[in-house]
C-alpha cells in the first residue's frame, strides 16, 4: 500500500477540488446499500472518473472494457462485467475503502481520510473522490455487465 500511495505522489497526480469533505456512510456486511449523500450517479461522468489518470487512475491497476485505452493495469481484477458480479452497494463500499472487504487490499481509499499514512499534502483531509464521483462510478461500474 505505501508503495501505491508512493507512487500516486511521485506521478504528480492532482490533488481533490477543495471542500470535498468525507459522507457519512453505513456498512452492512460487504456493501454501502445507501448512495453517499442521497446523490444519483450518472453513468457517463463515471466513465470518465475511471478514465482519468490525473485523479482517481483507476487504469493503473485495472482494465476497462475499451480497446481505445492504451497503458491499463493488471494488478486489480478487470472492470468488464464487474456489475455482474457485484450490487452497486458492494461496488460503493470498495470505493470508499477496500480494506474493510480485503484488509490487505493495495487499492486505494478513494472516500476515506482517517488512518492513512504518507498521504502526499494535496490529499490530507480530503478524500479523493467526492460522494458525488463516488456515485458516478457506481452507476458506471454497475453499467458493465457480462
Amino acid at each position: 500500500m505505501r508503495a501505491l500511495v508512493a507512487a500516486f505522489a511521485f506521478l504528480g497526480l492532482a490533488g481533490p477540488a477543495a471542500g470535498q469533505e468525507i459522507v457519512p456512510h453505513v456498512v452492512v456486511g460487504d456493501a454501502v446499500a445507501a448512495p453517499l449523500g442521497g446523490h444519483v450517479g450518472v453513468a457517463e461522468r463515471g466513465a470518465r472518473i475511471v478514465r482519468n489518470r490525473e485523479t482517481a487512475n483507476c487504469l493503473i491497476c485495472h482494465t476497462v472494457p475499451d480497446r481505445s485505452e492504451a497503458f491499463m493495469g493488471e494488478v486489480g481484477p478487470p472492470l468488464a462485467g464487474v456489475g455482474s458480479r457485484l450490487t452497486p452497494g458492494q461496488i460503493r463500499l470498495r470505493l470508499i475503502d477496500p480494506t474493510v472487504v480485503n484488509a490487505e487490499a493495495v487499492m486505494p481509499a478513494y472516500h476515506r481520510i482517517a488512518g492513512l499514512a504518507h498521504v502526499d499534502e494535496r490529499w490530507r483531509g480530503r478524500p479523493v473522490l467526492s460522494a458525488q464521483e463516488i456515485e458516478d462510478v457506481v452507476a458506471y461500474l454497475s453499467a458493465l455487465k457480462e
